[in-house]
């Protein structure tokens, strides 16, 4: 029906990897896509948007007229640049995740299901632990995460997250229970 379609591209990296599939496979059928270069890759802010020539261009038209322009934006774009260069290493946060999942999971009371990506979910209920009560116990030990409901608690793995992070998350979880 000529509908375009348009895609938040946001964690298309991440989705791509743990599917084993390019990006460009996931957006081949669609007309556009933004892509948050800092969710998953690592830069500290920024986006790309991708779509015909004409639809860039209006796009580019509406933002201007909305104040939606940066000056001067090159230290933006470069560390932009090195995220979309460095969209290979997606993967290792994955692996953080898993590992991270399964060391929740082993804590008593915590059950954490296998991550697709870098998103660990953890059930606090049979630890009798709220999510927002286990999430402050986290937070005294520098630790933070999220509430997804009374008793799930969600962490993210990303770029600056490493071995000694997880055991951190893990020796707070176990703390808390």
């Amino acid at each position: 029906h000529d509908v375009p379609v348009h895609v938040d591209g946001t964690r298309v990296f991440s989705a791509a990897t743990a599917l084993g599939v390019d990006a460009a496979a996931l957006l081949s059928p669609v007309d556009s896509v933004a892509v948050c270069l800092s969710t998953g890759l690592g830069a500290p802010m920024g986006a790309v948007l991708a779509g015909s020539e004409s639809f860039v261009a209006s796009a580019r038209r509406v933002q201007e007229m909305y104040g939606g322009g940066m000056q001067q934006a090159g230290m933006v774009a470069a560390a932009g640049v090195c995220a979309l260069e460095n969209r290979h290493r997606v993967h290792e946060d994955h692996e953080n995740a898993r590992r991270l999942a399964e060391d929740l999971d082993a804590l008593p009371g915590v059950t954490a299901a296998e991550p697709d990506t870098n998103i660990v979910l953890a059930d606090t209920r049979d630890a009798d632990v709220t999510a927002a009560a286990f999430l402050a116990g986290c937070e005294e030990e520098g630790v933070l995460g999220t509430a997804d409901g009374e008793y799930t608690v969600r962490f993210c793995t990303h770029r600056d997250i490493g071995g000694a992070d997880i055991a951190a998350v893990v020796s707070a979880a176990g703390e808390v229970v």
